[in-house]
């Protein structure tokens, strides 16, 4: 008779019950209060101050008495408010005269500064000193520079048998003061930025650019001026941001020709620019309201022109 051999049952096991882990805020908590003063900051001093920009605008309000509804009365009065038109053709036009030059200029000292053998850092202090020196000081100087009667510009045109120009009290010769201010300014620091992009592109490439013949011009064109397209969308872009937000540029130069106030912009109110221009409406109008509608206006110029400029050198680059 044979005997069947039983396997022997494995012992049943209970399961354990896991362990739930902590919530992110209860394991973090001391990581989320280190980095909460910034938050706190930005949340009293950026965002309550937008939304309540945005509140404003809707309301008419001289900053002492109660608000009053207003509605979209003030943006329809923004549209056909040909200022604030002017204001915007202003600003373009300044915008233009600076940002193209000063990118040119930019660009030709980093290619500079990039080939220097010596005194490298020198020369990159020397060209950023302009972007940390302040604003109110490079104006004054500026505006000696341009002045009709002692200016050096009409100095040197003189020199050269030339007439002098009133740069300070025509409109083309306001905007050329405050383009060429604008152009020094910004220069160095963007000559910067184009430096640290040039010195990302490997220098194999530019070796096999001679090999094939290729002269300077022909690798600055094929070989750099691809490789930095990042680079100047980067700058483009800030400089259109940093241009159409230009005010004590115009507003320092300008205060000592403005018959009608400090933000008025000078003859013809070819200087005012649209933070200007929302200035004198805040500050020497009292009308708040307004001044919020006007502001939240020169923010949808900027976005505007900020992604056609960044469409443009995107589209030539995939090209």
């Amino acid at each position: 008779m044979a005997v069947i051999e039983q396997t022997p049952t494995p012992p049943v096991v209970a399961p354990s019950t896991p362990t739930r882990p902590k919530k992110g805020l209860r394991k973090y908590w001391h990581l989320y209060a280190a980095i909460s003063p910034f938050y706190l900051l930005f949340l009293a001093f950026g965002l309550i101050p937008v939304g309540f920009s945005l509140y404003l605008s809707f309301h008419r309000w001289d900053g002492l008495g109660s608000m009053e509804w207003a509605g979209l009365s003030q943006y329809q009065y923004l549209v056909s408010d040909s200022d604030f038109w002017q204001s915007i053709g202003n600003t373009l036009v300044i915008w233009a005269l600076a940002t193209f030059p000063m990118i040119f200029l930019a660009m030709v000292t980093a290619v500079m500064l990039n080939s220097a053998v010596r005194f490298k850092n020198a020369y990159r202090f020397a060209y950023f000193l302009p972007n940390v020196t302040s604003v109110v000081a490079i104006a004054i100087v500026f505006g000696s520079i341009f002045s009709t009667n002692f200016g050096l510009v009409n100095a040197l045109l003189q020199a050269v048998g030339l007439d002098q120009v009133a740069w300070l009290n025509t409109p083309w010769g306001i905007k050329v003061a405050i383009a060429t201010l604008m152009t020094w300014q910004w220069t160095g620091y963007n000559a910067i930025i184009f430096l640290a992009g040039l010195q990302t592109i490997p220098g194999d490439l530019y070796e096999a650019a001679r090999i094939d013949g290729a002269g300077p011009v022909q690798t600055f064109f094929r070989v750099t001026l691809p490789l930095l397209r990042p680079t100047l969308l980067f700058v483009l872009v800030v400089s259109t941001v940093t241009g159409l937000q230009s005010f004590s540029e115009p507003q320092v130069l300008l205060q000592t020709t403005a018959n009608e106030s400090t933000f008025s912009g000078g003859p013809d109110h070819a200087g005012r620019t649209m933070v200007l221009y929302f200035f004198q409406q805040t500050f020497d109008n009292n009308d708040f309201g307004y001044g919020a509608a006007v502001a939240w206006g020169i923010f949808l110029v900027v976005v505007l022109f900020s992604i056609i400029n960044w469409r443009l050198v995107q589209r030539r680059g995939e090209q």
